[in-house]
């Protein structure tokens, strides 16, 4: 399965989203500036985005777009399937040789388990507890 730009930028608005939760409404054009979007394109994108219930549209001078729901209920997941549709890195069926239809689902399901508890708050709040810029290495 490879994520298109759709998912990827569909959880960049997201993010931003989350990042200013409780702020207020933050317009496309902030969020097409500040990450180099276009914001037509981010236009496209967050209208499946309020149609799943995910966002909601703010009018007016101050208008723009807030989460629906706090940052801790919203999943990757949640973004990736309302974006790109049904997580499955390939079609398979019935007919399908049973060991690599086996092999497909449990791919697909650590992939959808992944996204599934993988929330706004955790992107938002991400550190890598592994790099540390303080070492230095001499060859």
């Amino acid at each position: 399965m490879k994520i298109s730009t759709k998912g990827r930028y569909g959880l960049t608005i997201m993010m931003e989203l989350a990042t200013r939760y409780g702020e207020g409404p933050t317009s496309l054009k902030s969020i097409a500036e500040k990450h180099q979007l276009s914001e037509h394109y981010l236009e496209q994108l967050v209208a499946p985005l309020r149609n799943a219930g995910l966002v909601k549209s703010i009018r007016g001078a101050y208008g723009g777009y807030i989460l629906s729901k706090t940052v801790d209920q919203i999943s990757a997941g949640d973004v990736i399937r309302v974006l790109e549709g049904p997580i499955s890195p390939v079609d398979f069926t019935e007919e399908d040789d049973p060991a690599k239809r086996d092999l497909w689902v449990r791919i697909r399901d650590s992939i959808a388990a992944v996204l599934d508890s993988t929330t706004l708050d955790d992107l938002i709040n991400y550190k890598d507890e592994g790099m540390n810029d303080n070492y230095m290495f001499y060859i």
